[in-house]
């Protein structure tokens, strides 16, 4: 005996339809839970700590007095201006009164301006005798007057304020020129798809498609040419936060909050391998350029190397005490580098799963790194700068200046065009030797 099917009107079928949408794509993960006052002061108490723990023990106001004076003492404004003009004047006194406000400047030998010029009052030159180095041979009309005197050492000297002292102090010269303004880049294209916010893309090696994971759960993979929708790829059941593609087999792999890494066939469009490990969201991943080894990293404050072939987890690099955001991988050694939100940079040897070398410059978190594919050097990016590095001791080479909130992205080209995206309005373009800076407009996210 056959069972009949309840029939259903359009409007029932229509309903579940919309309820089964709703369900699968709108989640309240989003929306904030309700204040708690114990939970926020727990909250402020946990980031005063997070945010000012350098600085929270600072010397005593009478100490720091007593080594700002002891800094300070030998340049205090009044004695060194009167020993810098006294020196300037030699040893000819400078006649005073209201009728000789403008003072001429005494040398050792007064010359005539140029040749076939006779030596009278007027076109006499001299030389300064006891000046500094950089204007040791300058030279001075008969009628020059101490305010000139005091613009040159504007020049050269700068007003330093040191509590509630001031002191003059050798200015220091620029370590990088001024960028030079440069025409703002237009926006070429809006491609839009994904129901949530974008969290990682991944261009294909050979410049046809690249792939993007967003908050939606979802993995699309778009025509890089025309920004087509080709694919989407649905499996995660939690945001999709890092996606990479191999350059040397058909497959895509992907790492997301649901503490999954996956591998997808891209013949098949299927997912192919799971990695099991982790013990909490995943946010980073990466390929080793010649061996077959994945990495990952993610909120368990881990990182792993993963035999992609076999599944199997080779190394468990601990270390951080924090979020590890960030995992990079080369060829060269140290082949793994990792930033974490414990403030440290750790750069690993792959062979032992050992930590060689922790640079903890940075201050705050370390949310985005960056290799460049030809010098043997890496960028970093945090919420108060970018610092690039040089391999493989990590010695820093410099910091790169230019943002007003967190970083979340890095990456560079083979040109030494650095690209960094943050939580605010525009992303900045540095390009090395050239120095230039270029602000692009966009839309404020994560």
């Amino acid at each position: 005996m056959v069972e009949e099917v309840q029939k259903h009107s359009v409007h029932t079928l229509v309903f579940r339809s919309l309820k089964r949408t709703h369900d699968m794509f709108i989640t309240d993960q989003g929306i904030p839970p309700a204040k708690d006052d114990k939970g926020e002061i727990l909250k402020r108490r946990v980031k005063i700590i997070d945010e000012y723990k350098m600085v929270k023990d600072l010397p005593k106001e009478g100490q720091r007095k007593q080594q700002q004076q002891s800094v300070i003492k030998p340049y205090e404004t009044n004695q060194w201006q009167q020993n810098q003009e006294t020196s300037i004047q030699g040893t000819h006194p400078v006649p005073s009164g209201p009728e000789n406000q403008e003072t001429s400047i005494q040398g050792t030998h007064p010359y005539p301006s140029g040749p076939g010029v006779q030596l009278t009052d007027g076109t006499a030159m001299q030389t300064d005798p006891s000046y500094n180095a950089s204007v040791e041979m300058a030279l001075y009309e008969q009628n020059s007057s101490m305010c000139n005197i005091k613009k040159i050492n504007k020049q050269i000297l700068a007003l330093v304020t040191i509590g509630q002292q001031q002191a003059l102090v050798p200015k220091k010269a620029q370590t990088m020129p001024k960028p030079v303004w440069h025409p703002p880049w237009k926006l070429f294209r809006v491609i839009s798809g994904h129901l949530g916010w974008v969290r990682c893309i991944a261009v294909e090696p050979g410049n046809q498609w690249f792939a993007t994971g967003a908050n939606d759960r979802m993995i699309k993979i778009w025509d890089l040419a025309s920004g087509t929708l080709k694919l989407s790829l649905t499996g995660h059941i939690s945001a999709v936060r890092g996606v990479v593609v191999s350059p040397r087999q058909p497959y895509l792999f992907s790492c997301g909050e649901d503490k999954q890494v996956k591998c997808w066939d891209l013949e098949y469009n299927k997912t192919i391998k799971h990695y099991h490990g982790h013990l909490s969201a995943v946010y980073a991943i990466d390929l080793h350029p010649t061996i077959d080894v994945l990495l990952t990293c993610g909120r368990d404050g881990t990182a792993r190397v993963w035999d992609m072939r076999t599944k199997a987890c080779i190394h468990t690099l601990t270390g951080h005490n924090n979020t590890v955001a960030d995992i990079r991988c080369q060829a060269a050694e140290p082949q793994v580098i990792t930033g974490s939100h414990d403030s440290t940079i750790r750069l690993w040897d792959l062979a032992a799963g050992k930590s060689r070398v922790t640079l903890t410059n940075h201050k705050k978190s370390v949310r985005a790194l960056t290799l460049h594919p030809k010098h043997y050097t890496f960028a970093s990016a945090s919420a108060d700068n970018i610092k690039e590095w040089k391999f493989p001791d990590g010695n820093f080479i410099q910091n790169l200046p230019g943002h007003n909130a967190i970083i979340n992205a890095l990456t560079v080209n083979s040109d030494g065009v650095l690209v960094s995206g943050g939580m605010i309005t525009y992303f900045i373009i540095i390009i090395q030797g050239l120095n230039l800076t270029v602000f692009l407009q966009g839309l404020a996210g994560p």
